[in-house]
């Protein structure tokens, strides 16, 4: 990894704490030793990236990633157009709706409204969602080029649970299934008793951007019912890709995308 790599790296574990951090916890999280994370946390202090507690000397994040959120969200608002529909679907569903984006490699969930009820799903703002494991990773997979479902499939796939499914082949098959129908179901991959649907929101060409999500406790969440969502959030994620898009719909068959890449 480039020096610009790990000092990325870096950051993104600083952004991911729930607690300000010092120097050593950091540098073992990031595999690196304190010489060169303090170095990389002085540059990335004297440009606003982190900042640095002057009691206690604990690093957290900066307000300069904030800032070019704001300047992104202004001028591509994809969570501006976005949140009514994950707002709507909530309160339809009564269940845990979050919103994933794509970026840098990695799917992960940027906006999240909780379900009312007392017996509910937890999803933070930041999580990573594996494209194995969850249904929002299996919808974006889905509808992907194949050599980039290589390159994922190619690499180990980790079990979260007893429930995972950690094999290539299998994970093929629950691919094609989601392009079938248009939607993921996701069962207990990432976590026990938790079960959730989802489907891509898609670029014009059809290319997927992230994804729309349902999750449920399984105890009240049947197949019929994650049908009746699978569809909910499918029409959903064309509703917002619809939108962000303007008139410029993704164009293209699953099937067709999948076999031109």
């Amino acid at each position: 990894m480039s020096t610009i790599g790990k000092a990325l790296s870096l950051l993104d574990t600083v952004s991911r704490l729930d607690r300000e951090a010092g120097l050593t916890d950091i540098a073992r999280r990031c595999a690196l030793d304190k010489a060169t994370a303090r170095r990389f946390l002085v540059e990335l202090e004297r440009h606003g990236f982190v900042e640095q507690d002057p009691e206690t000397r604990k690093y957290r994040i900066g307000s300069a990633p904030v800032r070019l959120a704001r300047i992104r969200e202004a001028r591509y608002p994809f969570l501006r157009v976005a949140v009514p529909f994950i707002k709507a679907l909530a309160e339809s569903t009564t269940e845990t709706v979050h919103l994933s984006e794509y970026s840098g490699g990695r799917l992960s969930t940027i906006h999240v409204e909780d379900s009312p009820r007392a017996h509910r799903v937890n999803v933070d703002v930041g999580t990573l969602l594996p494209f194995h494991a969850t249904a929002s990773g299996l919808a974006y997979l889905a509808f992907c080029s194949p050599a980039e479902i290589d390159a994922v499939l190619s690499k180990p796939l980790e079990r979260f649970t007893d429930h995972t499914i950690a094999d290539p082949a299998a994970v093929r098959s629950l691919l094609d299934e989601t392009t079938a129908r248009g939607f993921s179901i996701g069962n207990q991959g990432i976590e026990a008793g938790v079960v959730s649907t989802a489907a891509p929101i898609r670029a014009p060409g059809g290319r997927p951007i992230g994804c729309v999500a349902i999750a449920a406790p399984m105890v009240r969440a049947d197949q019929a019912a994650l049908m009746d969502f699978g569809a909910e959030v499918a029409a959903a994620a064309s509703a917002i890709s619809e939108k962000y898009y303007g008139s410029e719909r993704p164009t293209g068959t699953s099937a067709q995308i999948r076999r031109t890449g």
